[in-house]
């Protein structure tokens, strides 16, 4: 899924769907029933390279996830799934 920033936190969208080239993603994520998630992001020639790997967790009430501290941040970033359906999430950050 792809990532896009709306106010209450960012819409990803099917990243099979159908997306204009001017508003290809930068960054996606990619969800796998073995409870890991990937962060991918496009390179200079437009292809997806993973950035980070780690698991999400759904705790009954929400699914979370937490990739670690990128280059400069202090803590790792907090990903809180608040809104999905089947052709868009919306993750908010911490």
């Amino acid at each position: 899924m792809d990532g896009d920033d709306a106010a209450h936190g960012s819409i990803y969208r099917d990243a099979e769907g159908d997306i204009p080239l001017s508003r290809r993603p930068k960054e996606l994520l990619e969800f796998s029933d073995d409870g890991t998630v990937r962060r991918l992001a496009t390179g200079p020639d437009d292809r997806a390279h993973e950035v980070d790997r780690t698991t999400w967790k759904d705790d009954g009430e929400q699914v979370t996830f937490r990739f670690a501290a990128g280059s400069g941040a202090v803590r790792a970033t907090e990903y809180r799934i608040v809104e999905h359906s089947p052709d868009k999430l919306i993750v908010h950050r911490q």
